[in-house]
């Protein structure tokens, strides 16, 4: 054996011999991973592991076959500011991704500012000759990336995801190093940030700082790919406008290949370019609603030659929402034409064990499942967004959604006005409001955008009802829910406890019932804390509890036809650490509510709505 040979082949056995460390060192580290210990645990809770980290495919309306999960233990530390990133050197703590750090399903559950998140993964040798790009969910709140030593950039939005094109900075072969910097000021900011507190009390909650939403990367076409699908419905025309875009700047037109699908069946085909809408006309359109929530495929394929092509699955739903007048002459909400009296819980969306992340896909699907049977046709999602994959079980089981823009800014105006919000703390709000709508403007679950919530933070509401109705022309806008109205957007919204209660409709605005109810009741061994509990009204049984809420139920029902409320958002579907308004407990062991009882109260609010009376003079 020639020197040479020597040194290549002591060369093998050392790098073989640092894998296999590597390897047995993380076998180490995931065997001796546990969650916290938190107050209160969900069923779910025992079955999550570092193997089975949220292993699902994160992004529902845009499909590659080709991908790989980077979730599971990754190395964590506490940073300092103006600390330099952890490159080439191991941290002392691990972190379960994507579970927020306060999380007991991270196992830290401790409240930080800054963190450091790094970890190594290989690229298939498959993928070679294809561009790399890496994803990320969420990260609540600024994240800088840095792949190899280099700095791929930093995201600052603590809600919508983000990617970056990873291709330049890989290695040829072996380990690749992953290093993510968080900075999360919480409420120390201005930013984003819904009810999330570093002192949690009352209706505010712990934080969920850093990375909460799966992280994972996939091949893509050297030259050209995919980068958006939008599929807007006319349901009335019976057509739907499908507009691909790429992350490119193409140097010549290439056509992208489109087929609309029923099942396995194809409905229809065409050809579109790149950035151009293409109309496809859909025979005999079948409409998506809460009582058929039918939903159609949409297969992409993009590329000039077999090695090139790039393609993407999706799926959207023919559905048509407006405002408009009911044979009656009353302004009401309108789902494919016709008024729908739209009913569900207000979801904050937190969780015992992991707060910003439920446990698994099965957990969270299993709060709309619940949702539904309990008689509900919408769910309006509280100052919070949630996975994607989360709008997608809303859209295969057909529940309407009230998406929150989440609230920021340090300023709380209690119902006197619109408050004057800094430069940075406006642009920041809208940034992240415009992020919100394109992340997840394709689900047809989703009906009505709403911009503010009782005046926290609200600010130039007419301008930004506007901005929302420009970028998206296919839903609804509610400018603020409760307290502070200002005459803009397509509903007037009021908030009532207990409630229920209404308003007129107005000429162009349907009048709805943004929340009301919250009926408290504590179950022992289901509550955050043994006392401290809190209702907006405290009852003690079950038995109190149904009868007060079906009693809420029918007082709500004579308001849909005099003075013609369209929708109602009763509190809450789950109670939250110490707040027990919930229909099911935290734990989400028990459903407090009467199944039958609930769901066939709620079915008469569906019903045509009694005939409007005319109010003797007083």
């Amino acid at each position: 054996m020639t020197g040479l040979n020597r040194m290549r082949t002591t060369l093998f056995f050392v790098l073989l011999a640092a894998a296999v460390c590597v390897v047995a060192r993380d076998t180490v580290r995931a065997a001796e991973w546990k969650p916290a210990a938190g107050p209160l645990s969900t069923r779910w809770t025992k079955d999550v592991r570092p193997d089975n980290a949220w292993p699902e495919y994160p992004r529902p309306q845009m499909v590659r076959p080709e991908w790989q999960n980077l979730n599971g233990l990754w190395q964590f530390a506490v940073a300092r500011p103006d600390e330099a990133p952890p490159i080439g050197r191991d941290l002392d703590e691990q972190i379960l991704v994507p579970f927020p750090v306060e999380s007991a399903l991270s196992g830290v559950m401790r409240s930080v500012e800054r963190v450091w998140y790094r970890r190594t993964f290989t690229v298939p040798p498959a993928w070679s000759g294809k561009r790399v790009l890496l994803h990320f969910g969420a990260v609540d709140w600024e994240a800088t990336v840095w792949l190899n030593g280099r700095e791929l950039g930093t995201h600052r939005g603590g809600y919508d995801p983000f990617d970056f094109d990873i291709t330049d900075a890989l290695r040829a072969t072996g380990e690749q190093e992953l290093v993510v910097g968080v900075f999360d000021p919480s409420d120390a900011g201005t930013q984003p940030r819904g009810k999330q507190v570093k002192k949690p009390r009352g209706i505010w909650y712990t934080p969920s700082t850093g990375i909460w939403q799966t992280v994972w990367i996939e091949p893509v076409p050297m030259h050209a790919h995919i980068g958006s699908i939008r599929a807007v419905p006319d349901l009335k025309a019976g057509k739907v406008r499908v507009e691909v875009g790429s992350n490119y700047t193409l140097k010549r037109a290439i056509p992208a290949q489109l087929k609309v699908l029923d099942g396995d069946r194809v409905v229809v085909t065409g050809t579109a370019h790149i950035g151009v809408p293409l109309e496809l006309a859909i025979p005999q359109p079948r409409a998506w609603s809460p009582s058929d929530p039918f939903l159609y495929g949409l297969k992409v394929t993009f590329g000039d030659s077999e090695q090139s092509m790039d393609t993407v699955e999706s799926y959207f739903g023919m559905r048509d929402v407006a405002v408009g007048k009911d044979q009656s002459g009353i302004t009401r909400l309108l789902l494919n034409g016709e008024p729908l009296f739209q009913f569900g819980p207000l979801d904050q969306g937190f969780w015992p064990d992991g707060l910003y992340t439920a446990p698994c896909d099965a957990a969270m699907r299993y709060d709309l499942e619940v949702t539904r049977r309990l008689g509900f046709n919408m769910v309006r999602k509280h100052v919070k967004v949630e996975p994607d994959r989360w709008y997608y079980w809303c859209d295969k089981l057909g529940l309407l959604v009230w998406q929150d823009m989440p609230s920021g800014d340090a300023s709380v105006a209690p119902g006197k006005g619109e408050i004057t919000r800094s430069p940075e703390s406006a642009r920041q709000f809208e940034t992240e409001l415009v992020g919100m709508i394109g992340a997840r403007w394709g689900h047809p679950s989703i009906v009505m955008w709403v911009v503010f919530n009782e005046g926290w933070g609200q600010y130039d509401t007419a301008r930004l009802v506007n901005r929302v109705h420009t970028l998206d022309q296919s839903r609804l806008v509610c400018g603020a829910s409760g307290w502070n109205d200002v005459p803009a957007g397509d509903v007037h919204d009021i908030h009532v406890y207990p409630g229920p209660g209404a308003t007129k409709p107005e000429e162009r605005r349907a009048a709805v019932l943004g929340e009301f109810g919250g009926l408290g009741l504590p179950l022992a061994g289901h509550t955050w804390q043994n006392e401290k509990n809190w209702g907006y009204r405290n009852l003690r049984t079950t038995d109190e509890l149904n009868d007060g809420y079906l009693k809420l139920l029918a007082n709500l029902r004579p308001l849909v036809g005099e003075p013609g409320l369209s929708a109602a958002v009763y509190t809450q579907t789950t109670d939250v650490k110490i707040e027990v308004n919930g229909i099911m407990t935290y734990d989400r062991e028990v459903v407090k509510l009467d199944e039958q009882r609930a769901a066939a109260a709620a079915t008469k609010l569906y019903q045509p709505p009694p005939a409007v009376r005319t109010r003797p003079d007083r």
